[in-house]
């Protein structure tokens, strides 16, 4: 389904709006009667030498017809089919609603599961009781080939047919948490950023976690981002201080994660930009909700554009070319031009016509066109820009394009229909 996007607030209304107002009204239509956050796609895997299906959730801004020049980080989500929602609506609140510019809007794809036991465990392990029974010994050791298939297959496929830019994250929990420190480890580049959420560090008797440190210490990770979730899987009589003098094997979990955070934060040569957060009010299966908000948190803290109350009410020339600025900056970080999202310039283009400031709002309008030239809001909020100046001629020209992109484009057919 493709989503509409809505222009903020119409040109004929005057009255100046506080930012927060203006940016709240930003908004997308949906059918009547779903509402979707995503998408099945599916690829064959000759690697894997099956079917794999993944969960595809594009953000509004690509919804439109057809991809336009804007590209958009992309989140490989392992337990997908357990985490899509969660995470697609983290996503769009830190980067779309009511403003947020707390991380970037991304595509987020979540790779469902046809074998856990084998794709999500790096490595073989004999029988280790309770955790690895004979069943799921005898399954393991995939995770190499699963590896594989996500850089040969599934990242190609992704790159190709939707917008994506270069800045990948891979997140993982208890098993996908494993995984993905298997492929910070032994496949550094793959992405730029990890977070590994509980992640079950006492495989295989725990000899990975100590093959794990030992390739780390060599390693310069500089450029690569990687936050590390524990939750409280100790008895109540414990804490994570009297936890690591237990020999029990029922805290291992816990004790393996604790481990290599001590390394992590002792392995300053490594470069890595790194954080940790134990969170003592949540088990192993609620964690994977907020350590993931933390951990898109603490990885995109340089995107959130800051303006102060003063400039946010007063915006002009100066304000726009420090956020700008600030995307030039952001640009930096990911590696790719970022323009200045559409729903921002669109928020201070209307509050700059509201306040008769025609210069400064044309010049927006316009440069949203030329930033989203396949977004039909754009032509849309560009032709209420020329109505508002009595520009007619140009005013339907932009109309008639909205059309041209989305035939149902709200409103704009009745704003046609008052000017012919």
């Amino acid at each position: 389904m493709i989503n509409k996007l809505v222009h903020p607030v119409s040109s004929r209304k005057t009255i100046f709006l506080f930012i927060f107002l203006i940016l709240t009204t930003f908004g997308f239509a949906q059918n009547k009667n779903t509402i979707q956050i995503g998408t099945v796609d599916s690829i064959f895997s000759k690697v894997l030498n099956e079917n794999r299906k993944v969960w595809i959730h594009l953000p509004k801004s690509a919804q439109n017809t057809g991809f336009g020049k804007q590209k958009y980080p992309v989140v490989y989500l392992l337990d997908g089919d357990g985490h899509f929602s969660s995470v697609v609506g983290m996503i769009e609140e830190l980067s779309e609603v009511n403003g947020n510019t707390l991380c970037p809007e991304m595509i987020v794809v979540g790779i469902t599961n046809t074998n856990r036991n084998r794709d999500l465990t790096p490595t073989h392990s004999d029988v280790d009781l309770p955790f690895v029974p004979k069943n799921l010994s005898e399954q393991s050791g995939g995770g190499e080939k699963f590896v594989e298939f996500l850089e040969k297959e599934l990242i190609p496929y992704i790159d190709s047919k939707y917008p994506t830019a270069p800045y990948k994250t891979l997140i993982g929990h208890s098993f996908g948490g494993l995984t993905a420190i298997n492929i910070l480890t032994n496949h550094s580049n793959l992405f730029n950023s990890y977070i590994a959420i509980d992640p079950s560090m006492w495989w295989d008797h725990q000899k990975f976690l100590a093959e794990t440190q030992k390739k780390l210490a060599s390693k310069n990770l500089a450029n690569v981002s990687l936050f590390l979730a524990a939750a409280n899987t100790m008895d109540a009589a414990m804490d994570v201080v009297k936890v690591r003098k237990d020999t029990t094997v029922f805290t291992r979990h816990i004790r393996s994660i604790l481990d290599l955070n001590d390394f992590l934060k002792q392995n300053k040569k490594s470069n890595l930009n790194y954080q940790y957060k134990y969170y003592n009010d949540d088990n192993h299966g609620s964690v994977p909700l907020i350590a993931t908000y933390d951990g898109l948190r603490f990885i995109f803290e340089f995107n959130q554009l800051k303006l102060s109350i003063p400039e946010q009410i007063n915006f002009n020339k100066a304000v726009f070319i420090k956020i700008e600025k600030h995307f030039e900056e952001v640009s930096k970080h990911l590696g790719y031009k970022v323009s200045v999202p559409e729903n921002t310039v669109n928020a201070y283009a209307y509050q700059s016509l509201s306040k008769k400031d025609m210069d400064l709002a044309g010049y927006l309008f316009k440069l949203n066109v030329t930033n989203y030239p396949n977004s039909p809001n754009v032509y849309d909020s560009l032709g209420d820009f020329y109505e508002a100046t009595g520009d007619k001629k140009n005013a339907i020209i932009s109309y008639e394009k909205v059309l041209v992109l989305d035939k149902n484009f709200p409103e704009t057919k009745g704003k046609l229909e008052k000017l012919k």
